[in-house]
């Protein structure tokens, strides 16, 4: 059955300090995306992108972490995903940095729960009291599960996007202090580089489509750092030990064989730090593998 694909950008920066991420979407349609979909015999509509304040034209939220312009595009980004859902499309969402999550898992969420499958080499757990930046992005899945700035726990919507049961989190490998103990205390499940280093990526995603069975719907949230800068080095932050090309690819499999996704992210690809858009590159041939794409 043909998949009918919204390619959405949103070139988001305001979430952290690097600049660059905000040509993410530029970079991912350069690298063939909405072609190597076609090429799968999906039906692929591209938005464009979503309208981002630059963050020079904000200067006066600096003081604020851009909380007002952030909230803003999320906004934007939630009645996006809303509609798409809608039409019967799988959105897809291309940064740009994590806090569009906020927006785009709120809107996937908006008529009926789904299960969050969140790839990351962060947790993007913290909170204003236990963040050691400031950086949004940073805060971003806790913001879906109701705590953080009020401003963004009620865009689309008041309250939580998810529980705790939703979500299951892979390839985390590098958290904040008070953030370590905010995720030990939330009940979600969160597989870590030592559990796919231990157990084995196949064994760890089959186990995660299980614990979120009890949704028929999986949003799939891909953080680039999430995968070893030697395979993909242009992202926003930069952490090495993180999962495989090959691995990568498996996972993206093995989800495509549940036939459940119906959403995805792809955040936190930078141009400015990447090799010849290798980044990009791989981040299409993950996307293929999660609609469709076989060796046989």
């Amino acid at each position: 059955m043909n998949k009918a694909i919204r390619i959405i950008g949103v070139p988001i920066d305001l979430g952290q300090n690097k600049r660059g991420v905000d040509m993410g979407p530029a970079a991912l349609r350069y690298a063939g995306l909405a072609a190597r979909l076609t090429e799968l015999g999906c039906e692929v509509h591209d938005s464009g992108n979503i309208e981002v304040p630059i963050r020079g034209t904000v200067a006066d939220e600096e003081d604020q972490h851009y909380l007002p312009s952030i909230r803003s595009s999320c906004r934007d980004v939630y009645a996006a995903a809303r509609l798409a859902v809608e039409q019967g499309e799988i959105p897809l969402f291309i940064g740009g940095d994590h806090t569009l999550a906020i927006g785009s898992i709120g809107g996937v969420t908006h008529a009926e729960p789904a299960g969050l499958l969140w790839i990351d080499a962060h947790g993007d757990f913290n909170t204003p009291q236990t963040t050691l930046t400031g950086n949004i992005h940073g805060m971003t899945l806790a913001v879906l599960m109701g705590d953080g700035y009020p401003e963004l726990v009620d865009v689309g919507r008041s309250g939580p996007k998810l529980t705790a049961e939703d979500v299951v989190m892979v390839g985390i490998r590098d958290l904040d202090p008070g953030e370590r103990e905010r995720l030990k205390e939330s009940g979600i499940t969160v597989y870590t580089m030592r559990d796919i280093d231990e157990r084995g990526m196949g064994v760890i995603v089959r186990e995660a489509l299980e614990r979120l069975e009890h949704r028929e719907r999986l949003h799939v949230s891909l953080d680039m750092d999430a995968i070893d800068p030697q395979a993909g080095p242009g992202v926003g932050t930069v952490c090495p030990g993180g999962i495989t090309y090959r691995e990568a690819q498996l996972m993206m499999e093995i989800i495509a064989d549940s036939h459940r996704c119906s959403a995805l992210d792809v955040v936190e690809i930078n141009p400015i730090l990447d090799h010849h858009n290798q980044t990009a590159r791989l981040a299409v041939a993950l996307t293929a593998s999660l609609f469709g794409k076989r060796i046989l």
